[in-house]
This record gives C-alpha cells, structure tokens and sequence, in this order.
C-alpha cells in the first residue's frame, strides 16, 4: 500500500494486512491512546498515551511508537455522533488521519468508537480506580477497547 493511502473499513483492512499486531488508536482533542495487538490478533492490549501538541510532534511520536512496535495497520476510533452523523470530532480525526497517511506505509482503517471511552470510565468505576488513576488509563484503555472491537470484527471473516 503506497503513502497516504487509507483503508476505510476494517474488512478492508484484513484483505489488506498480512499476519502481524494491529496498533490501535483514539485520537481525543488533548491526548492520543495507544493500543497493540499481539500478532495472531486475538487480544489488544493498552500501550501508551501521547500528550497532543501540533501535528507534527504528534505525529514524530506515533512514528516512533510505530517503530518500536511494529504493527502492520492501524485501527482509528471514528467518534460518530449516536445518529450516525459525523460532527466536528469525526472531520477532526479524518483531518488527522489524512494527513498522518502521508507519513507512513501502514493501512489505516476506521472504526466506530461511540461508547468507548463511557465503557472503560464505567469498568474503572467499577474497578474502583481513582479519579487521577482513571485520567491516566483511560485514553489507552479506549484504544484498547476500539482495537479488540475491530479485532473481534475481523475474527469473525
């Protein structure tokens, strides 16, 4: 797949990859979750959490974070309105998305996040985690959920 392609669908995704780990990602407006799969793609696992600045900083650390791990794809969680509608988060990470394709090889797919970060705040409440033991896990924890939901998906081919 040549720079600044995407992939749109993770079925799309799975015709595209070979064997190897899935490197998930929620993009929120101040942070960047990070998720990896192991390779036979059954289990994601939180990784990381980027603190946002400008794009470019941003996107030297995925690169990095995409070098060390060496993932074939990457799952973006897409935050759809509950409609289905796409509002300005959703043009934000396609923006995001668009631009970070120019950057790497990797075929990028897209996957509905609506809910995630609500799921993983609900199981660390749960969980009994601290507010600032919640702030510090959840972004890759919902970058881990958004990657086991593709995950799942793809099992299921």
């Amino acid at each position: 797949m040549a720079k600044g392609q995407t992939v749109g669908s993770i079925e799309e995704l799975a015709a595209a990859v070979q064997a190897g780990a899935l490197m998930g990602l929620d993009l929120g407006t101040r942070t960047i979750g990070i998720a990896i799969s192991d390779i036979g793609r059954r289990v994601a696992t939180p990784l990381t959490v980027i603190r946002r600045s400008k794009f470019t900083a941003d996107a030297a650390l995925l690169v990095k974070q995409i070098a060390i791990h060496r993932p074939v794809g990457l799952v973006v969680g897409l935050p759809i309105n509950m409609d289905g509608s796409e509002g300005p988060r959703a043009q934000a990470t396609r923006a995001f998305v668009r631009n970070f394709a120019s950057l790497s090889d990797l075929p990028i797919a897209f996957w509905d996040e609506r809910l995630s970060t609500a799921a993983v705040t609900r199981t660390l409440l749960e969980a009994d985690a601290s507010r600032k033991r919640r702030g510090e896990v959840v972004d890759k924890m919902a970058a881990a959920y958004i990657l086991q939901g593709a995950l799942d998906r793809m099992a299921s081919l």
